[in-house]
């Protein structure tokens, strides 16, 4: 028989970790979220918001979403997120000189499971990061509202996070944190803020009024650009993944024909902030249809607007949002068009447009908020679209945020694809990754039942459109 004395010593590689600091964790799991999903954000995110078409190599924007080419591929990046983070609770449970990490821990938690859900639907949650502990290695999938109204859900885990941090009492500062700096009442802020933003995506489905009053009256949340939640890319070695790609791929991104719609009926100056000119023209911007069939169409690059500077020579400007005070007075707005608080619902739309300018550091034109189609509320104008279409051009490069609030809103509105794989379909959920059916197969097929044979078609929990 062979030998086994000394046989878990002998299988150790002493040279490397078998533990790790939460701090350094926190470090790794803010920037991985920030680096990866600004980059799913620009390749990805930003063709299915149609802010901008792919003009090769463009299966994805054609809304074939399981042949995802630069990008599209949001899964694994969240889930192996979500599992470090857990390891972060779990040690801020386990000792009280951690505790500190706790309420951060929770509010990343809700942050990222809201970013999957969103994203996915039902996806595995309840059974998804205790493999280690329970040895469960083929998670049920939760359905979406358990996921963010049950206990242990998205909402519970920011309610949880503040109150963590309200009672922490230690003296252990908060280290590794790299969009805060250890500011724990700058993550009760954030805290606030997303449940803002996730009280009112459910809101067509569960009465949140009352607690969004009481966030709202309280006002302690992002309301300045200075609290903003985002990392700044600043420049090497954090670098905006797109700012040193081939030119090759960053020359695959034009101005998709909705935003150039959009902006243009706007006269929205923020055009010379997110594109170029034409190569042609230097006066001109001018966008093409989403979902080109690259085989059959000859495009001439200089006849369309490329993506603008701060992506690539000036990306030591741009930040990898997590949230912005800009789309907290959007979401407010809303609430208040809608009712659900007693508030000003144009000061509101104003004030978001505002911060969203000095955020792009575009100039305001005197007459932008008096006259024309930014005019809240003016002749025919639907101030609920106005809200919705400001909070889209905002979030450009947020990741998948202007496609989930179209989704949820129906603004502003989309575009069929010029060559469509999807029946002229606009994609209301992306599907559960080819991996899901051979490792977690019995599971995923219960959750493919749900979804209609996971199609991008079914919508999810919170979509009412």
């Amino acid at each position: 028989m062979a030998c086994t004395e000394d046989f878990q010593e002998i299988n150790t590689n002493p040279n490397a970790p078998v533990d790790v600091q939460p701090s350094l964790l926190l470090r790794q799991v803010q920037w991985d979220y920030a680096e990866q999903m600004s980059y799913e954000g620009f390749v990805a995110g930003n063709l299915l918001g149609q802010y901008f078409t792919a003009i090769d190599f463009n299966l994805f924007d054609r809304h074939s979403l399981t042949e995802s080419q630069f990008g599209g591929n949001p899964w694994d990046i969240l889930y192996v997120n979500l599992r470090d983070n857990e390891i972060i609770l779990e040690k801020s449970q386990e000792s009280a000189a951690l505790a500190v990490y706790e309420g951060p821990a929770r509010i990343l938690k809700a942050y990222m499971s809201a970013a999957l859900t969103d994203i996915f639907g039902d996806v595995p949650y309840s059974e998804a990061f205790s493999g280690k502990s329970s040895g469960i290695i083929s998670p049920v999938y939760d359905d979406q509202e358990a996921i963010y109204t049950t206990t242990g859900g998205i909402l519970d885990n920011l309610d949880q996070g503040i109150t963590a941090i309200e009672n922490y009492q230690g003296p252990t500062p908060l280290e590794g944190d790299i969009i805060f700096n250890g500011d724990l009442s700058a993550w009760v802020k954030f805290a606030n803020a997303l449940k803002l933003k996730y009280l009112m995506r459910i809101s067509d489905r569960v009465d949140v009024s009352a607690q969004i009053a009481a966030i709202f009256q309280e006002g302690n949340f992002i309301q300045t650009n200075a609290d903003n939640a985002a990392f700044d890319f600043g420049g090497p070695p954090n670098n905006f993944r797109m700012s040193t790609a081939r030119v090759g791929d960053y020359n695959v991104y034009i101005m998709s024909e909705t935003i150039e719609e959009v902006l243009k009926q706007l006269n929205d100056p923020r055009i010379a902030v997110f594109f170029r000119p034409t190569g042609n023209d230097p006066g001109e911007y001018n966008g093409l249809l989403n979902g080109p069939d690259a085989s059959q169409l000859s495009i001439t690059v200089a006849d369309y607007s490329l993506t603008g500077r701060i992506w690539r020579e000036e990306a030591t400007q741009l930040d990898a949002n997590y949230m912005t005070a800009a789309e907290t007075h959007f979401i407010l707005a809303e609430a208040a068009q809608k009712g659900l608080i007693t508030a000003n619902a144009k000061a509101l739309y104003e004030e978001g447009v505002r911060l969203s300018f000095a955020y792009w550091q575009a100039s305001l034109p005197d007459d932008y908020l008096i006259s024309g189609s930014a005019a809240f509320g003016t002749d025919e104008a639907n101030p609920i679209e106005q809200i919705i279409t400001q909070k889209w051009l905002h979030n450009i490069g947020n990741g998948y945020e202007g496609w989930i609030e179209y989704r949820r809103t129906g603004f502003p509105a989309l575009k069929t694809v010029a060559a469509s794989l999807n029946n002229d379909l606009i994609p209301v959920r992306m599907p559960y990754p080819t991996t899901e059916a051979t490792l977690n197969r019995g599971n995923y097929e219960q959750a493919a039942q749900v979804s209609n044979g996971n199609s991008v078609n079914s919508a999810v929990w919170w979509d009412m459109n």
